[in-house]
């Protein structure tokens, strides 16, 4: 029987079919990597807001508490957002005119909360109570990374459901005493894995539970 291909023939279909199953595989790892990129998880992404807001000089610079503004984090799951009289305990005193405040001023006049945008947003699916964690140990910068130096807040951790279990699993690294939670400049002493472990017991963690599918998605 005649040839009808010549072997150079053979050779190039044989490295198309590798070039579309290397396509097909990139394509893959592509799809399956995307999810956790920063794009789709909004890590490191800032949000423009109605009064452009600096932790870094409130906090950082002027010791602010974070509870001053965000008044319902230790009793409930929302962490909240400050009221506008609550901008006004200090700005109906300094920096009155500058144009900069001139929402908050209308705010106030207006009767009208300020639209503040949500930085870090979870999935409707997912259940999370900022009381439960504050109340077991787990600081503010713990998840919302350096407040305390951020001109304008970003999302400084992924969120993705595997960087919440990463600590489910083993949440002694990432805890510490309850009067030190907004402290945002605390750091793990060396020894903090067994302090971590003692804050276990004392706060009645059941870390055998903590990875149940019913504790973050109900």
């Amino acid at each position: 029987m005649a040839q009808h291909f010549s072997p150079s023939a053979d050779t190039l279909f044989r490295a198309v079919l590798a070039g579309l199953a290397l396509l097909l595989l990139a394509g893959l790892a592509v799809m399956l990597a995307l999810p956790f990129t920063p794009h789709m998880t909004r890590r490191n992404d800032t949000v423009e807001q109605p009064v452009q807001f600096s932790h870094a000089h409130h906090v950082g610079e002027l010791g602010l508490d974070c509870r001053m503004c965000h008044q319902s984090v230790v009793q409930s799951r929302f962490a909240g957002m400050p009221p506008t009289h609550t901008c006004m305990t200090c700005h109906s005193q300094i920096w009155t005119e500058a144009a900069m405040l001139a929402p908050v001023r209308q705010s106030l006049a207006e009767k009208e909360p300020l639209a503040w945008k949500r930085v870090h947003r979870l999935p409707d699916y997912v259940f999370f109570d900022h009381s439960v964690h504050v109340a077991k140990g787990v600081g503010c910068s713990t998840c919302h990374g350096p407040v305390q130096s951020m001109q304008q807040v970003y999302q400084a951790e992924p969120m993705t459901m595997g960087w919440c279990l990463s600590c489910h699993r083993d949440p002694a690294p990432h805890l510490r005493p309850r009067e030190q939670v907004f402290d945002m400049d605390w750091t793990p002493p060396p020894d903090q894995r067994a302090r971590g472990e003692a804050l276990i017991r004392h706060s009645m963690i059941e870390t055998e539970h903590l990875t149940d599918c019913s504790r973050c998605h109900r």
